[in-house]
């Protein structure tokens, strides 16, 4: 059992990096200049409905102080706009600039092309028993953490 456990770890820390390097890689290819972490900010301001500091860092499992650290630098380099509503002067928005938009098409592009070449590779929409374990992965992870 530990033993497939240990294999279990290994595989899912060496896909998770694998990604992340080889998404680095094509941003920086396709002249997006920005951290991975920068670009998760984005995307999580980008799936927020209410995309308050707070509400991003609770989304991103973050301290308030650590993103505010990201956003200070997506501010500075114009991707991000903070901004406060009237009504309440106490939150502070996030909104996404153009760039920013741009910035993430190409990141949605890579995972697009990304899951269409895995699939199309490897025939997962066929293997029913991968995508059930996935799911319970996922669901794992959302519910633990």
């Amino acid at each position: 059992m530990a033993h497939a456990k240990e294999l279990i770890n290994e595989l899912l820390v060496e896909v998770f990096n694998q990604i992340l390097n080889i998404e680095a890689d094509v941003l920086k290819e396709k002249g997006v200049k920005l951290s991975m972490t920068e670009i998760h900010v984005l995307e999580a301001i980008r799936n927020t409905d209410v995309p308050t500091m707070g509400n991003i860092a609770h989304r991103l499992r973050i301290t308030l102080g650590t993103l505010t650290t990201s956003v200070n630098v997506l501010v500075k380099k114009e991707f991000v706009t903070r901004y406060r509503e009237e009504h309440d002067r106490r939150k502070v928005y996030l909104k996404l600039n153009t760039s920013a938009k741009e910035a993430l098409k190409v990141h949605d592009s890579f995972h697009e092309d990304m899951i269409s070449s895995i699939m199309d590779d490897l025939k997962l929409d066929e293997d029913k028993v991968l995508i059930k374990s996935l799911e319970n992965i996922t669901d794992y992870f959302k519910n633990k953490y």
